[in-house]
């Protein structure tokens, strides 16, 4: 993993890394560990040119990614979509550690097998765990694995035929109405998505959390897009700027 550039389009308050994985796929018996670390008082975005690519293999291949925010700082993750082939064992441990009042956004976007290639995602499996903690404190824990040809695909308790689910996490505060403008969200291309505020403990800002379903990772990409460019000068203060490497 290597960071390919550090760019301020905001100005110099916030800087935007690119980061890349030469090989451009992860396969059977590979393992990728990522390590953050935002010092106090600093603002990183981290996206990627392209999507994370997980190939067919005969054995599992990992990915652990820790990600550390200091008090002041804030962190944004925004890569863009994880492609997980049929035949892929992909297995992912995600670690973040807030500190005091730091800030975080943070997106996943998931597509499963590769529809327009007429690949469904028959065989294999994908596996995610995912914690947040502020100072010690667990706010977020989640496990998931998906098999490949599961039942769970297309039950409407699952991903009900949909192959590309997303989430955003964003920590923070903000009114019903806003809530409700995001809900309300009327896009061009089919994606079914809603958003609840989780509330914090004592002394701590809550969690909002963001989720959708679609066809396509582009449409999945554009929904949290737009919720992101809702919620950020609310949670965050400062008006949303798309990175011009996504349309690239």
């Amino acid at each position: 993993m290597r960071v390919q550039k550090h760019l301020y389009a905001e100005g110099p308050e916030v800087c935007q890394h690119i980061i890349v994985h030469p090989p451009g796929g992860i396969a059977g018996g590979d393992r990728l560990d990522i390590s953050v670390n935002v010092g106090a008082d600093a603002w990183a975005q981290l996206t990627s040119p392209g999507a994370a690519k997980w190939y067919r293999a005969a054995s599992p291949a990992f990915q652990q990614l820790e990600l550390h925010v200091q008090p002041g700082a804030t962190l944004e993750w925004l890569p863009q979509e994880t492609i997980v082939f049929s035949n892929a064992q992909a297995e992912l441990s995600t670690s973040i550690e807030l500190h005091g009042d730091a800030r975080l956004c943070y997106w996943d976007v998931v597509a499963l097998g590769r529809p327009a290639s007429g690949e469904r995602f028959e065989h294999g499996h994908f596996q995610s765990h995912l914690d947040i903690r502020r100072d010690g404190t667990l706010l977020w824990h989640e496990r998931q694995r998906i098999i490949g040809d599961d039942g769970l695909l297309d039950s409407p308790i699952g991903l009900d035929g949909k192959t590309v689910f997303a989430t955003l996490l964003l920590t923070g505060d903000v009114s019903s109405d806003l809530l409700e403008d995001c809900r309300s969200l009327s896009m061009p291309k089919p994606v079914r998505g809603n958003l609840t505020q989780l509330p914090g403990f004592p002394g701590m800002p809550g969690l909002i959390v963001a989720r959708c379903l679609a066809d396509e990772a582009l449409h999945a990409r554009a929904w949290l897009i737009e919720i992101w460019k809702r919620l950020r000068p609310a949670l965050l203060g400062r008006e949303a700027v798309t990175p011009r490497i996504w349309n690239t």
